[in-house]
Formats: C-alpha cells, structure tokens, sequence
C-alpha cells in the first residue's frame, strides 16, 4: 500500500484469500481498504460454495486449510460477496468481473480466450483477475490484441502507463498481489485514472521471504512457498 499512488478507492477482483498464510488477516486489510470486491472462484472454494474436485491438490488442500482458519466473521464475509459483472462506482462505462465477464470462472489468457468477450462486451472498459497475469486485450474495429507492460527491472517499484483509446474496448487485469504468474515476482496492481483515461500498472517489491516463512510455518504445500521467488 506504501507504493501506491494516491488513490479515491480500492477495488478487489476476487481471491482475497487461496493460497497465502494470513488469510484472516488478509480479509480484514481488504474490508478496511475498501467496499468494491468481486468474489474469485478461491473465496467460493474457502467458503464451501465450490466443489473442490474442480481443483488440483495443491490449490484443494490450501483452499481447506483456509477453511478452517478462518473466522466465522470473515467466512461469512467472503461467502457474501457479490458475482461480477459490477459497475466501477462513480464510473458505470467500466466493470468489474473475476475471470470473464461471461464467466466468472473462465480463464482469459490468450487472445483466442479473449476475442468472443471482447466484441460481446457493451462497456468500453472491464477489469478482470484470475489468471494472475497483469495486461489484457482490446478491439477496435477489426482489429484485436493483447498486450503486458514492459518493465526495467526486477527489483524496484515501476510503473508503466496505458492510455486507453476511444472506440476501442479494453479487458484489463491489473495483476495480482499475492501471487504474481508472469514471471515477476514483485506484487501487481493498477491505478485508473477515471478522467485522464490512462491505466498506470505497477510492479512492487515486498517482504517475500516473510511471506513464504508464513507459508512453510502453516505446513501448508511448500510449493505455495517457493513459487513466489519465480512469479509462477
């Protein structure tokens, strides 16, 4: 939080809890941070509103860990929260959804995954998460797209803009905090500027050998661990 910019309010596309170690902890930051959150297939999972069959091993233990961990406060939090596609408060042109805004479960990683979404969309502008992929896709005309942000480093706090174009529909994930999978390691997050229509992504470093002491301390999967340092 120390390395955002200033900012009018916090939106949360979902799995606020899955895979780290304070997943109380975690919940009770986001509450605090803001009242705009999207629900991600990792807080159904926690909440018993998905079926973990759907899971791999590793992701289905975490997500029962999780489980039990949690408060009966912050259980019934996450098991409230809303299904996407919601309006940005203040700002109706864009939403908000988890994987696709048809959806919320459906991964959109590639421009194939991307391209259906993209013209069946009615809003100019809708962020998703899920995949952990910071970036997105666009379509003007005939003409579709994908994109990521190209940083410098690989260990400092950077920013890359996007300025968003008229007539062109954008879908926009602006990576994830907890587990980045792009290859970068550093915690991902957007800012969006509502009146310049520009994008600022952000890359930051953080305490990742806490976090993944955290992780090994739970006994959870040690790969959850270990992972982080790659951003896979």
């Amino acid at each position: 939080m120390a390395a955002a910019p200033t900012y009018d309010s916090v939106v949360n596309l979902g799995d606020v809890v899955g895979y780290g170690a304070s997943p109380n902890e975690v919940v009770e930051r986001s509450r605090s941070l803001g009242n705009i959150f999207v629900r991600g297939n990792h807080d159904k999972a926690a909440t018993g509103l998905l079926d973990l069959a759907d899971f791999n091993p590793m992701a289905a233990a975490a997500a029962i860990w999780t489980q039990n961990q949690l408060t009966p406060e912050n259980h019934a939090w996450l098991k409230s929260l809303p299904h996407g596609p919601l309006s940005l408060e203040g700002f109706p042109q864009a939403k908000l959804v988890h994987g696709s805004p048809e959806d919320e479960d459906a991964y959109i990683v590639s421009i194939g995954d991307a391209l259906v979404p993209l013209l069946a969309l009615t809003a100019p502008l809708t962020f998703f998460g899920h995949t952990h992929l910071q970036g997105g896709f666009f379509a003007n005309g005939n003409s579709a797209d994908g994109f990521r942000p190209e940083y410098r480093t690989v260990g400092q706090a950077e920013s890359v803009s996007l300025q968003l174009k008229p007539e062109t529909r954008y879908l926009i994930n602006p990576g994830s905090v907890g587990q980045p999978r792009d290859g970068d390691w550093r915690a991902a997050f957007a800012l969006f500027d509502t009146e310049a229509q520009i994008v600022h992504f952000h890359r930051s470093p953080y305490n990742l050998k806490a976090a993944q002491d955290r992780i090994f301390a739970a006994n959870l999967p040690p790969r959850l661990a270990t992972r982080l340092a790659a951003g896979r």
